[in-house]
């Protein structure tokens, strides 16, 4: 299995920071091959924000490769904030040994 990142952000409407969050997970996400950028709007999954303790948006959740909370950010970050916690994630995971 290939080491990935996904970032989960919790966005909100007429959200200007939201907005802006995205924009630098995006371009984040051209540097760390294989990583997926995944939107939770509040509005339309309020249960899933609660259950996970989203306070404010933006919030952005950085998982590892079996989908587990390796960080959380709030606020608007930076590219480099984004880039350093991928690397840490993927740092984190096991080597990937291919099949003979």
């Amino acid at each position: 299995m290939t080491a990935t990142v996904q970032f989960d952000v919790f966005t909100s409407a007429f959200c200007g920071a939201c907005t802006r969050t995205r924009a630098v997970l995006a371009r984040a996400a051209e540097y760390i091959p294989g990583s997926t950028v995944v939107e939770h709007p509040i509005e339309t999954e309020p249960d899933l924000a609660e259950s996970l303790g989203i306070a404010s948006t933006p919030t952005v959740i950085v998982r590892d490769s079996t989908g587990a909370e390796a960080l959380r950010l709030t606020g608007v970050p930076n590219v480099h904030h984004v880039l350093a916690a991928g690397v840490r994630v993927l740092e984190q995971a096991p080597p990937h040994v291919p099949s003979p």
